[in-house]
């Protein structure tokens, strides 16, 4: 029996079992079910783990099975599954908006489900995930499903399942914001003289150097920032300009936002 079975092998089924590989997972306990030929030949050559464009057949030899296919397909390729899962596996989903209702209607009732929400950087092994299991896990279940997502970045468990719509706001959506302040860094450095390298460098090194200093640090991020604001220097002065136009109020509105987005594909999926 294979132990852990993706379905689909794209981006993040790839970047996911590269990690695991690397963190002792055994290339003999994964299996990938892909009906591309192409993208099967890809995950096989760049991890060196086995590969169907049979999905019923993977599925019923897996304990674990990932379902990583995009959002628009999830309920097709889910129904095409269910008669496969007689045995209970436990089904992970990275699906976006997609609630444990939603898929149990897919898939049967009584199967355990864990929602994970992982983000892009896991790509570069230093991702954020937020997990959520319809049902409680064995240890031993809750072991390797922390190990599966632990190896491609931090993970946590929220209590229920509306507070994945809290992590996709913050952490599935985020990397998005801070490239969008990246843009605006680069582009008003490269406006202020700088040419278009050291403006990009000077920015991502500084963002980089920010959050290890804020993962490091035991102090919060407000201490942090004052750390660096002296009295009436140029931090100050950029600081205030911040928060004279609103900044806390911009993102509390543009991560409302995306709530409620998540809130309304969870509805149009469930329904």
């Amino acid at each position: 029996m294979s132990k852990i079975v993706f379905i689909g092998g794209g981006n993040m089924a790839s970047c996911l079992i590269g990690g695991m590989l690397a963190n002792g997972f055994s290339k003999r306990d994964i299996l990938v079910g892909e009906p591309g030929e192409s993208a099967r030949q890809r995950i096989e050559s760049t991890h060196g783990v086995n590969s169907t464009d049979d999905n019923l057949s993977a599925a019923s030899a897996a304990e674990i099975i990932v379902l990583a296919v995009k959002p628009q397909i999830l309920g097709a390729v889910a129904m095409s599954l269910a008669p496969a899962l007689s045995h209970q596996p436990t089904i992970i989903s990275i699906a976006a908006g997609i609630p444990v209702s939603a898929l149990q209607n897919w898939l049967g009732e009584g199967l355990k489900i864990v929602r994970a929400m992982p983000n892009t950087p896991a790509m570069v092994q230093t991702g954020a995930t937020g997990l959520f299991a319809s049902q409680s896990l064995a240890p031993e279940e809750k072991n390797i499903v922390e190990k599966m997502f632990g190896a491609v970045g931090y993970t946590c468990w929220v209590e229920n399942e509306a507070l994945i719509d809290a992590v996709t706001a913050v952490s599935g959506s985020g990397p998005a914001y801070f490239f969008l302040v990246y843009e605006a860094m680069q582009q008003v450095g490269q406006e202020l003289g700088l040419d278009s390298k050291t403006a990009t460098q000077l920015t991502l090194h500084t963002a980089l150097g920010a959050a290890r200093l804020a993962l490091d640090a035991d102090t919060s991020p407000s201490e942090l920032r004052q750390q660096v604001t002296s009295p009436g220097g140029t931090t100050q002065a950029a600081v205030e300009s911040f928060q004279d136009q609103g900044l806390e109020e911009i993102f509390r509105t543009a991560m409302t936002s995306a709530v409620d987005r998540a809130k309304q594909m969870s509805t149009d999926f469930a329904s």
